[in-house]
């Protein structure tokens, strides 16, 4: 039997899937429900579902982020999103990550037993594959290599959100949990996906971005080099110096000596 995981705000919708749907048809079991985003996430990593039918509208809830986390993470878990919301980019975009059926609020029944019908059949053929039972499919044939691995798509996509997000928070005590937090995956997987795709760690990158932002700081002789380093995020002034020169090769003193430029005094 696969298991399967529904995730939605409104209880009453949770409820109609579990016991309208005739699960058994499709050799499904409903293994456990939530009724917001972080419930549902910790739901999926306690039961590591084969289908997920879940809303991305949901109070305190990025829903790309977290389908890309899903997808990220379980990369042969099928997602159905069932929404209310309707924005054609928005489904295209969940359907590069992954999706593979995005349906609309109020959704008719025979458009979701097609969506189970055509997920559990990805299933199957994914176990036929693995099985070493070579057959055309509709997993492979006609489809493009960045549809061949969504999870590519997705742990990019993460990527992405990590570096804004910590270059929009680099002057506070950042660390990597904080960080996989906000893209909605673990810590080790963040730390495996920042190192595939940027061949850096966690550290690594966040040094790079302060240091780049003391860079221009420093062009400003009038800001002292201890204000510069508490202004990117460095507590001890020892570590920003360590860092910097590390970075640059030089230290932050030669630095600005080599960028900044006396101001003159204006002639009447």
């Amino acid at each position: 039997m696969y298991k399967v995981v529904i995730i939605d705000d409104e209880p009453i919708i949770v409820k109609g899937l579990e016991k309208t749907v005739k699960w058994e048809t499709w050799e499904c079991a409903v293994a456990g429900t939530a009724f917001n985003g972080v419930e549902g996430m910790e739901l999926i990593r306690r039961e590591h579902p084969d289908i997920l039918i879940s809303d991305i509208c949901m109070p305190e809830m990025d829903g790309l982020s977290m389908i890309a986390a899903l997808k990220s993470e379980f990369p042969d878990m099928e997602i159905a999103i069932l929404t209310g919301y309707r924005d054609f980019d928005y489904a295209q975009e969940a359907i590069r990550l992954g999706v593979c059926r995005f349906l609309l609020k109020p959704s008719k029944m025979d458009e979701l037993n097609e969506a189970i019908k055509t997920m559990t059949e990805k299933l199957k053929e994914r176990e036929a594959l693995r099985k070493g039972e070579h057959k055309t499919d509709r997993l492979g044939e006609g489809k493009g290599a960045e549809e061949f691995a969504p999870e590519d798509a997705a742990g990019s996509f993460i990527v992405k959100n990590a570096l804004a997000y910590m270059e929009a928070n680099y002057k506070e005590r950042l660390k990597l949990a904080d960080v996989a937090d906000n893209v909605y995956v673990s810590q080790w997987h963040l730390s495996k996906l920042l190192n595939k795709y940027t061949g850096q760690t966690f550290s690594e990158i966040l040094n790079h971005v302060r240091m780049e932002q003391a860079k221009q700081l420093l062009g400003n002789p009038s800001l002292r080099i201890g204000d510069i380093a508490e202004a990117v995020g460095f507590l001890d002034m020892a570590h920003f110096s360590r860092v910097f020169k590390k970075q640059e090769g030089i230290s932050a003193n030669e630095y600005r000596n080599t960028v900044s430029v006396p101001q003159k005094e204006d002639k009447i």
